[in-house]
């Protein structure tokens, strides 16, 4: 009975929940995203006729209602309870940093975060597959006695570490030249076409004197508003392959967004506005899909129930 119990508390996922506008949290173990919404009905004490309950980060308000994307989450993570017909909203104590910190002092930021990625690293170390090329950067700079300080672990070990995340954020940097080149080429071929079919129809005409239909398309003309950051906007519209700079998150937000409206904020076409989501949406898919291959590998692994540091390849850095 002992060791079921082992097995079962191995696969509860802890969680920190509150309502949307409460300061207090509390502490859930879950091993799937219904029982996690039937435990915080119950500890925060929300009517039954203002259920089913719908669960939100608290970072950004992203909807969690799919169970792989709540198993590919880290430990901890913190989500708000919004009961029927509430919304998530980022002022005050909504947002997630008003929670993360209310009498702390503020310390430097860029300290700060670099801290809170190598926890993620700490507790799962797929985590690297979600993270951002930012993200990525920030950990590959910090000095290796710190990281290794941080992470309870040798210096050598800190080196894979780093090795590896410079490897992951090269195969970005690689896919994303790739892809750009793939562009310029499409977009010849494009401009090519446009000006053979120019050309066809002006012979077409001088053939037959037919008259010519002017059957403009239609532009929409409602500007909708989406919730995406300025940040996220600006990556979108001046990165070559945004999709790859933005973080699991962050992919997920631009997935959610309405094509007219995302097209109508970075001032595209509804066809390029199309493409990016596809882009975000097979991104987004491959990251989810190599973390469920790796929890996949470390269950099967003779009981490990982590991977090890020293499994990561060593390479040199590329420059």
């Amino acid at each position: 009975r002992s060791r079921a119990a082992a097995m079962a508390a191995a696969t509860l996922k802890s969680c920190l929940v509150r309502r949307r506008d409460g300061r207090e949290q509390h502490g859930v173990a879950a091993s799937c995203l219904r029982e996690l919404r039937d435990k915080a009905s119950g500890i925060l004490a929300i009517d039954k006729a203002r259920e089913p309950i719908t669960l939100v980060l608290a970072e950004d308000g992203t909807i969690v209602d799919d169970e792989d994307y709540f198993l590919c989450l880290p430990p901890n993570t913190k989500f708000v309870a919004l009961a029927k017909n509430e919304k998530w909203s980022s002022k005050g104590l909504d947002s997630g940093t008003a929670w993360l910190s209310e009498s702390v002092d503020e310390v430097d930021s860029a300290a700060e975060k670099w801290k809170q990625l190598a926890r993620q690293l700490k507790d799962d170390l797929s985590n690297i597959i979600l993270m951002s090329e930012e993200d990525l950067q920030v950990l590959i700079d910090v000095p290796r006695s710190d990281l290794a300080e941080e992470l309870a672990q040798s210096q050598t070990k800190i080196q894979v570490l780093q090795d590896t995340l410079q490897q992951v954020l090269d195969r970005r940097e690689e896919e994303r030249q790739s892809r750009q080149l793939l562009e310029l080429y499409l977009e010849a071929l494009k401009n090519e076409d446009s000006i053979l079919s120019k050309v066809a129809e002006s012979e077409t005409v001088r053939r037959k004197e037919l008259d010519v239909v002017d059957t403009g398309t239609s532009s929409i003309g409602t500007s909708a508003k989406t919730a995406l950051s300025d940040q996220i906007l600006a990556a979108l519209k001046e990165k070559p392959a945004p999709e790859l700079c933005l973080d699991s998150q962050d992919l997920e937000l631009v997935l959610k967004e309405e094509t007219e409206a995302l097209a109508s904020a970075l001032r595209w076409d509804k066809q390029k506005a199309e493409a990016l989501q596809q882009a975000c949406d097979q991104e987004l898919s491959k990251r989810l899909q190599q973390v469920q291959t790796l929890h996949s590998l470390r269950s099967t692994s003779k009981g490990k129930k982590t991977l090890p540091w020293g499994d990561w390849p060593s390479s040199k850095r590329k420059k």
